[in-house]
């Protein structure tokens, strides 16, 4: 009897799982076509509105004969130095971007010795790019749980910039990030004035199976979720941490980003900001690259609980709507209570072809990440343990980040015990 039960329920789950992977795949062909379309032309970033729903007055905006390159500040929080970061650092100094552009590395003290290579990485790269205007500012206030966010709120005051973008110590970017990036914000979104960029990513894995099965969650799991979102909303209103450019305008109609430094996704928080005050969001075609740390199977699954009850957290009814994402799971499971039959193994069967489809057409196809490649056949380890976190995750309320524990209340960081 309750195997019949079962069998059912994961026969029912795992039809939505494939109802799901066809959205991505469809989701998926409109970003691409979207992707491969030229972007409107449209007039000097300096010469754009302030208001969040009106459009560029200026007559040439539509003519594309004054196109002009609005200045930007990078502010880079950073604390402590990881394999990879300076390369990351040196890809944002070697920018084709013909407006001025600043880098502003945040430490949170330039005395502290534990900080001494971050900040020795820091002026080698001043040293090697004499012609990018880079500077190191000590941040030292704790202004909340959320470290990061406290560091962002610092830099911003010293940005002489009127747009700004934030993103992560560890991401490496194209020579035409900033073009892309800033290209986005000439293009009005409906009637709505576009506030804040984010940017697609995929993770470079560095040889843990821990490490490998976040890489491959990102490309194959995390991302489509993103595709479909955008899809079914014709936007999306919420941020990426490997890009969050943001005007000064919008940023001001959200209280800046003091109201963040007790969030834990900021990054989605900061989105959801922006599209609230009337802001377009939009998803850039670039796509950059985070890197992944080598994580014990113990490390990953703790990282993945924390962001997953993060997302819990900010979206309930979208978070409890992944149980129907998870098809390949389901398929398995159905076909163990099945008794292996055959039928169960047919659905499997199609489950699984329907997700290595999605992981290389999204993977692949939007993402360029190869490790996809390499790494498919963990693909049924990662959508079990993906599942797994997901039920885990309404166990508790509790995260752990940087050696502190905290509950979570709304989105808010409480500290446990302070």
């Amino acid at each position: 009897m309750l195997a019949t039960i079962v069998v059912s329920v994961t026969t029912i789950l795992t039809f939505a799982g494939l109802f799901y992977y066809v959205a991505v795949l469809w989701s998926a062909r409109s970003f691409i076509r979207r992707r491969s379309s030229p972007l409107k032309p449209a007039s000097d970033l300096n010469a754009l509105p302030s208001g969040p729903s009106s459009r560029n007055p200026d007559p040439s905006a539509s003519s594309g004969q004054a196109v002009g390159y609005a200045g930007v500040s990078i502010l880079k929080p950073v604390k402590g130095l990881d394999p990879g970061m300076y390369d990351a650092f040196a890809s944002h100094c070697r920018q084709e971007y013909a407006g001025d552009y600043e880098i502003l590395f945040g430490v949170s003290s330039l005395s502290d010795s534990s900080e001494a290579p971050v900040l020795e990485a820091i002026r080698r790269l001043i040293a090697e790019f004499p012609e990018r205007a880079i500077r190191l500012i000590e941040t030292p206030e704790r202004l909340g749980p959320n470290g990061k966010m406290g560091n962002v709120v610092q830099l911003a005051q010293h940005a002489r910039h009127d747009y700004l973008i934030v993103n992560d110590s560890d991401i490496r970017v194209g020579s035409r990030y900033l073009a892309h990036i800033m290209e986005e914000f000439r293009n009005s979104q409906g009637r709505k004035q576009v506030g804040l960029v984010t940017a697609p990513y995929r993770g470079q894995a560095h040889g843990t199976l821990g490490s490998k099965l976040e890489a491959l969650g990102i490309s194959t799991d995390f991302f489509p979720g993103v595709l479909v979102a955008l899809k079914m909303d014709g936007e999306i209103r919420f941020g990426l941490g490997s890009t969050l450019a943001v005007s000064k305008s919008a940023l001001e109609a959200i209280g800046g980003f003091a109201p963040l430094v007790d969030a834990l996704a900021d990054d989605y928080e900061l989105g959801r900001r922006v599209a609230k005050a009337g802001y377009g969001v939009v998803l850039s075609r670039e796509v950059v690259e985070t890197s992944v740390p080598a994580y014990t199977l113990s490390g990953y699954l703790a990282h993945q609980l924390r962001w997953a009850r993060g997302i819990r957290d900010s979206r309930r009814a979208g978070y409890l709507g992944l149980v129907f994402t998870y098809g390949l799971p389901w398929a398995l499971l159905n076909w163990v209570a099945s008794g292996f039959a055959i039928e169960g193994l047919a659905l499997l069967s199609l489950a699984l072809l329907a997700r290595v489809t999605v992981a290389l057409g999204v993977g692949i196809g939007i993402l360029n990440d190869w490790q996809v490649m390499r790494d498919l056949w963990l693909i049924p380890v990662r959508d079990l343990t993906g599942l797994a976190v997901w039920v885990w995750s309404f166990a508790g309320n509790t995260v752990t980040w940087r050696g502190e524990t905290f509950r979570l209340e709304k989105g808010v960081l409480k500290r446990v015990g302070g």
